[in-house]
């Protein structure tokens, strides 16, 4: 998805690399929820510098979702897994600010990555997320979303471990 669409009454538009300030305070300001959550945007998620280069080099979509008052109330990706057989795509970074919760824009989002999966053929949706996310888990799982018994440590600075979940097409 290219042009701009509207989901739980904001606009959703491709990212950005304009974007990268507002990304970075969203996704800095989700994890400042968590205890000992922090992000390390240079060490750990250069990405967020430049989002829509980043995606537009490594194969996937990155989509904002933009209040009415112009702030950013939301964020999500995909990317290509290629080290499957069966075609999958990565859900990436799903974000909702405190003013976009609880307004069906988490659930719209998803969907968004989901139509965008099955244009690609993508047979299969693969995600990761903190363990201590636990709303966002409750999201996925409500719709879809298996737990996969994997989890997988970053030994990042957040001494991160995430859960893996999965959806079929």
């Amino acid at each position: 998805m290219s042009a701009v669409a509207s989901i739980a009454g904001r606009v959703i538009r491709p990212v950005a690399d304009s974007d990268s300030e507002a990304l970075i305070e969203l996704i800095e300001t989700t994890w400042g929820e968590y205890p000992g959550v922090i992000l390390d945007v240079d060490a750990e998620e250069p990405w967020l510098r430049a989002p829509a280069t980043y995606y537009a080099e490594h194969g996937g979509a990155f989509w904002v979702a933009i209040g009415a008052d112009g702030s950013l109330h939301g964020c999500i990706g995909l990317r290509a897994v290629t080290e499957v057989p069966e075609v999958t795509v990565e859900l990436k970074s799903l974000y909702v600010a405190v003013a976009g919760r609880r307004s069906g824009l988490g659930s719209g989002l998803v969907g968004l990555v989901e139509a965008e999966a099955r244009r690609l053929g993508a047979q299969r949706i693969i995600l990761w997320s903190d363990t201590a996310f636990l709303d966002a888990h409750r999201l996925y799982e409500r719709l879809g979303y298996a737990r996969t018994g994997e989890s997988r440590e970053l030994h990042d600075i957040s001494n991160t471990t995430e859960f893996g979940f999965a959806k079929d097409l």
